[in-house]
């Protein structure tokens, strides 16, 4: 049978030629027999030249994804088996490395296989298909990881608003192997952390912030430390480990503060120079500021403030406003350690915004580390995008 093809619009083939995975709709000419949503097509330029194998996705801005490059390659349960075979020999590396037993096996693009984002917590794959190609494939991809980790149990947590844009339902549950426990205990450098796969944030941890973390054990020694927005308190957790004085974890869910707390013990750590606190963000940080508290080193780690271009306006206002209550909080020559989750935040942008907040702050700011995700979430060159994790260390003066 005949693959459908897209044929690109003249002169929109220049990105794929770079080897850049996505095709928008803006680039489209017209379509070559009536694709399914999800399907694999082929991608050709004006004058039928063939350019990329892809998924078609006709409810998406971003119209297909390229899965491959290489003609000569067919879309396969052997396709997945050597896209995960390569994603696994940089784990490995970094496993070994780092010590860990749990890490992001698949970034999506970044690693050949758009839409999919698989973590590895030990013997549990956590699987997130956000794309129309990466549910289609579902099936495929299921029997390649099978095939590849006959031990591991499966755990699908694509319950994602992403997918909505795609034309998909959220999705959620066991897929293959033993249901996971409430709470999975795994190794980050000398922490143990539990982590909730069922029903955490994201896939149960964030994976992306590892090094982050262990960096902010070298400026906690006998500081008073506040992390913001602490989701089950790694970085406090880690900043006990670097002796700090006391440490505040302030989120709006409790029972993320209840892991937290839990994890401190799992630790062996000194549970009285830790303190939780279930409150907005925002509205602490003023009574804080009311009350006249100060603290050595701030952690400010929120959510990701900015969905699409149209949001990266107030986005910007919310990352300023917020630095800039953690400025006024900070001691003299304290340290900020800062971050932004948003893709569509440049680092240029976000160092800018804190430049701005400091000023508003009526603080001097020294720019002296800058941070970036783990290695485990590679960025392959064609794909800046891929870099979306950005983040400072400052010095407040």
């Amino acid at each position: 049978m005949m693959t459908k093809r897209l044929f690109l619009a003249k002169g929109r083939e220049k990105s794929l030629l770079r080897r850049h995975p996505w095709i928008f709709s803006g680039a489209v000419q017209r379509m070559e027999g009536k694709a399914d949503s999800g399907e694999t097509i082929d991608i050709c330029d004006d004058k039928g030249k063939w350019l990329a194998r892809a998924a078609y996705s006709p409810q998406s801005q971003i119209r297909a994804r390229v899965w491959s490059f290489n003609p000569e390659e067919e879309i396969d349960v052997a396709f997945f088996v050597r896209r995960l075979n390569a994603a696994q020999r940089l784990r490995d590396l970094l496993a070994a490395r780092d010590g860990l037993d749990a890490y992001r096996l698949i970034a999506g693009e970044s690693d050949g296989l758009p839409g999919i984002t698989i973590d590895r917590y030990g013997d549990f794959l956590v699987l997130q298909l956000l794309s129309a190609g990466a549910e289609y494939q579902r099936a495929t991809l299921i029997q390649a990881l099978q095939q590849c980790y006959p031990a591991c149990t499966l755990y699908d947590r694509s319950d994602v608003a992403v997918r909505k844009k795609e034309g998909l339902e959220p999705t959620r549950g066991l897929v293959t192997g033993d249901t996971p426990p409430l709470l999975l205990t795994i190794c980050e450098h000398d922490m143990k952390i539990l982590v909730d796969i069922a029903e955490g944030h994201k896939t149960g941890f964030y994976l992306d912030q590892r090094d982050s973390r262990l960096a902010a054990r070298k400026y906690a020694a006998n500081r008073r430390v506040l992390n913001c927005f602490s989701y089950t308190g790694a970085f406090s957790v880690s900043v006990l480990k670097g002796n700090c004085s006391h440490v505040v974890s302030v989120d709006t869910s409790q029972h993320v503060l209840d892991i937290a707390s839990q994890n401190v013990e799992l630790n062996g750590l000194d549970s009285s120079r830790a303190e939780f606190v279930r409150d907005d963000v925002f509205q602490l940080l003023r009574r804080y500021r009311e009350e006249g508290r100060q603290f050595d080193l701030i952690i400010m780690d929120p959510p990701k403030f900015v969905e699409n271009k149209n949001q990266l306006a107030s986005a910007c206002r919310g990352y300023k406003d917020i630095n800039m209550l953690a400025m006024q909080l900070l001691a003299p020559e304290g340290i900020l350690m800062t971050f932004s989750c948003s893709g569509l935040m440049t680092t240029d942008l976000f160092q800018k915004i804190i430049a701005d907040a400091a000023l508003d702050a009526h603080r001097d700011v020294q720019f002296i580390e800058q941070f970036r995700q783990a290695a485990d979430h590679p960025v392959i060159a064609p794909y800046p995008e891929g870099l979306y994790l950005k983040g400072f260390a400052c010095r407040v003066l």
